[in-house]
C-alpha cells in the first residue's frame, strides 16, 4: 500500500465526496496531498480527517480562478517539495433540464469549471513541475459524458468535452506526463443527491451490481491510474458504473 510513497498530489474539490475519498486513498498509499475547495472550514476538517499538516494542506478558492490555481500549485511545492500528481475532480452542475433551453451564462460557467479549469490546472502543473520531472493526472468525468443524460444534459456535454480533453492532452504531453479519466455513474455524495434521494433502491435496481457507488469505489481506481502500476496507460477513460451502462439505465 505504499505505491505512491513520497508523491505529492493536488486534488481539487476535495473537502467532501469523491475528492475527499480520493485524497484519503492517496494518503493511505504514502502520498501527501494539497486539497482545494471553495470553503475554508470544510477544508480544515478534511485536513484533520486526512491526518493533519504532516500529510495534507488545504487551499480555499474557486476551481476556475487562476489566482487560486497558482496559489495551490505553489503551496503544494513549497510545503511538500514537488507536484507529481493531479486529480481534476472539482465540478458543478448548476442547471437541470433540456440542453436546448439552458441559460447561456450557466452553460458557460459549467464549461469553465468542468473543462477549462482542468485544462488550466494541467498547464500550471506542467509548467511548475511535471514538464521537467514527469507526473500523472486523472480527470474525473462521468458516464453522462458517454451517453445521453436527460435532465443533466449540459453537465454531460462538459464531461464529454473533458473526456476528449484527456485524449488530446495525453497525446500532447507524453511521455513525461500521463493523463487518464474516470467516468463514474451515480455515486452516493451530496453532489449527486438529487439523482437518488428517496428512491435509492429503485435507481440501484438498474445496476447489475445492485448498488450505487461510494467514493471508495472511485478512489481506488484513481490511485491505480496515478501509480506506476498503470505506467503504460494514457489517454483512457475508465468507466466505473456498477455495470449500469450494460443494460441501458441511467
Amino acid at each position: 500500500m505504499n505505491s505512491l510513497k513520497d508523491r505529492v498530489a493536488i486534488v481539487t474539490g476535495a473537502s467532501r465526496g469523491i475528492g475527499l475519498g480520493v485524497a484519503k486513498e492517496l494518503v493511505s498509499r504514502g502520498a501527501k496531498v494539497c486539497i482545494t475547495a471553495r470553503k475554508p472550514e470544510p477544508l480544515a476538517e478534511a485536513v484533520a480527517e486526512l491526518g493533519g499538516a504532516g500529510v495534507a494542506v488545504a487551499v480555499a478558492g474557486k476551481a476556475d480562478d487562476p489566482a487560486h490555481q497558482d496559489e495551490a500549485v505553489a503551496t503544494a511545492i513549497e510545503r511538500f517539495g514537488s507536484l507529481d500528481l493531479l486529480v481534476n475532480n472539482a465540478g458543478i452542475n448548476p442547471v437541470y433540464g433540456p440542453v436546448i433551453d439552458v441559460d447561456e451564462g450557466a452553460a458557460a460557467k459549467t464549461m469553465a469549471v468542468n473543462v477549462l479549469a482542468p485544462l488550466a490546472w494541467t498547464k500550471k502543473a506542467r509548467d511548475a513541475w511535471m514538464g521537467e520531472h514527469g507526473g500523472a493526472i486523472v480527470n474525473v468525468a462521468s458516464i453522462a459524458g458517454l451517453r445521453a443524460s436527460p435532465g443533466i444534459g449540459m453537465y454531460g456535454v462538459t464531461k464529454a468535452a473533458l473526456i476528449r480533453l484527456t485524449v488530446e492532452l495525453a497525446t500532447e504531453l507524453g511521455p513525461k506526463i500521463r493523463l487518464n479519466a474516470v467516468a463514474p455513474a451515480v455515486v452516493k455524495t451530496s453532489f449527486a443527491t438529487a439523482l437518488y434521494e428517496g428512491r435509492e433502491d429503485e435507481v440501484a435496481a438498474a445496476y447489475p451490481l445492485k448498488r450505487l457507488g461510494v467514493p471508495e469505489d472511485i478512489a481506488g481506481a484513481v490511485a491505480f491510474l496515478l501509480s506506476e502500476e498503470s505506467s503504460w496507460i494514457t489517454g483512457q477513460t475508465l468507466v466505473l458504473d456498477g455495470g449500469v451502462s450494460l443494460g441501458g439505465g441511467l
